[in-house]
């Protein structure tokens, strides 16, 4: 019995390293062209705890998101950064992201973004530094559908852009 308890000790405090909860920094972010209406249409999911944070640190400590009490100017702030953070380049020009809305959903929050007049997409080049200024271990999933094509690839704040081309 007294060799026994040795070596459930060393068996047992490897399982403990392993179970100590972890907090992921992700955001996923949806960009479709919709050829019909000559848009494109973007959706980024991000954890509200997390764009909360870093919309404090940057603009306003009192905002909650949400929540019955979210200030007015939320929506101006959640557009500021994304527009400063997330850049689309379609045929080598720099596109405008129309801040369309957000919903929330659970703990993650949606926010909608369309580029407008987009009458074809022979390259892109997608930067998205979404949270990078709060997070060093943040990671941007990217998931697209252009021209019929799928592509995913996943950023980070060392490699915080993807070019595509549909040549």
């Amino acid at each position: 019995m007294m060799r026994l308890k040795p070596f459930l000790f060393f068996l047992i405090i490897p399982l403990f390293a392993f179970t100590v909860v972890h907090k992921y920094y992700i955001s996923v972010t949806q960009i479709d062209y919709i050829e019909e209406s000559k848009s494109v249409q973007i959706i980024s999911r991000i954890f509200i705890d997390d764009f909360e944070n870093v919309l404090r640190e940057r603009y306003d400590e009192n905002i909650t998101l949400a929540g019955d009490d979210e200030l007015e100017t939320t929506n101006l702030y959640i557009e500021k950064y994304l527009t400063e953070k997330l850049k689309i380049t379609i045929n080598g020009k720099e596109a405008n992201l129309n801040f369309i809305g957000k919903d929330y959903d659970a703990d993650i929050m949606k926010c909608y973004l369309e580029i407008e007049a987009v009458n074809s997409i022979e390259s892109m080049e997608i930067k998205n530094k979404v949270l990078f200024d709060l997070y060093n271990d943040q990671q941007n999933i990217i998931k697209t559908k252009i021209n019929t094509k799928q592509k995913s690839f996943i950023l980070i704040s060392q490699n915080d852009k993807a070019v595509l081309n549909f040549n």
